[in-house]
């Protein structure tokens, strides 16, 4: 474990050697120099989010990554898995394709891993960069009256929303972007657990105003870094498609504020089964258990990779 005095070393270093090391990416970008036209949009997430968290930790700020490393080192795998889910979805949907990716399967898979690695940590970053900022941290609301009856309808929406999608793909896809929330979200409440819909119901609606404004922010950041990007993503939504910001039609950006609370439900939902899993289970049985859902976790990985490959991926380039 570091010390307090080497953490903030290493914030400083990271504060200077970040924005040259983006600077230099960019530079490799716009000169055509491999790997910064390939994996440029890894270099630019990973840089944002290590600057970010150095700033925090600079700054006095809750830096996850200073204060909780081997929580936010836990999140990588989660942040992974979230995002294959969406990425099953379009399986079905469609709603994006990814061009000039590298032909080598292990160099093409490691680029997943360490592409949606950066989702949920570049969205939660940003949350608490916007709460230190102070954003919305003195929002108060009427509190939110939340029964019984109100939670299960929910639940039922939400099921609803991410089955349509799948029958309905050309009509329903922008639902699967509201399905988790209105699924999960009653779950968290029930179990108390950080749960957006108890902030609201303490009248207090700062962290869902701080995670829409992250999601817009995100969604800022992936679709412009993506837009330079050789390796990148393309969208062929059924609808909506003009006029276009970057990549992205300018109504999908609609999508990014509540994907972002998406993430947010699903975070708390897997940590609440994992934190009573530790609880409720003996370590030997807590091990084995571990042991299974890694070795399930990985095939999944897997599987859903080369899905990504049959379904998702319409051109390649050489690395070497």
């Amino acid at each position: 474990m570091l010390g307090s005095n080497s953490k903030a070393a290493l914030a400083a270093v990271l504060l200077a050697a970040v924005p040259a090391f983006m600077g230099i990416a960019s530079w490799g970008l716009a000169r055509g120099i491999e790997p910064f036209v390939t994996w440029y949009y890894c270099f630019a997430w990973w840089s944002y989010i290590a600057l970010v968290e150095a700033w925090l930790h600079r700054r006095g700020g809750n830096s996850e990554l200073w204060r909780r490393p081997k929580a936010w080192f836990e999140l990588l795998p989660v942040s992974i898995g979230v995002w294959l889910i969406f990425e099953l979805y379009n399986f079905r949907l469609h709603n994006w394709h990814y061009l000039n990716l590298p032909d080598s399967t292990p160099v093409r898979w490691l680029g997943y891993s360490l592409a949606f690695a950066t989702v949920l940590p570049g969205l939660f970053a940003s949350r608490r960069l916007l709460n230190h900022l102070g954003w919305f941290t003195a929002a108060d609301c009427p509190p939110l009256v939340c029964s019984d009856r109100i939670l299960t309808t929910l639940q039922v929406l939400g099921g609803l929303f991410l089955a349509a999608p799948l029958i309905w793909p050309q009509v329903a896809f922008p639902w699967i972007w509201l399905g988790f929330i209105l699924l999960l979200e009653p779950l968290n409440y029930r179990m108390k657990v950080p749960s957006l819909l108890q902030d609201l119901a303490n009248g207090r609606p700062g962290r869902l105003y701080q995670l829409l404004a992250a999601g817009l922010w995100c969604g800022l950041l992936w679709e412009f870094w993506n837009y330079w990007a050789g390796s990148k993503w393309v969208y062929t939504l059924p609808l909506f498609n003009r006029p276009r910001l970057f990549e992205m039609p300018l109504a999908g950006f609609l999508g990014f504020p509540p994907f972002a609370l998406e993430c947010f439900a699903m975070v708390s939902t897997i940590q609440v089964l994992r934190d009573r899993a530790r609880t409720r289970l003996s370590r030997p049985t807590r091990r084995r258990l571990a042991l299974v859902i890694w070795v399930l976790v990985l095939l999944a990985f897997l599987g859903a990779f080369s899905g990504i490959d049959r379904f998702t991926v319409r051109s390649y380039h050489s690395v070497f």
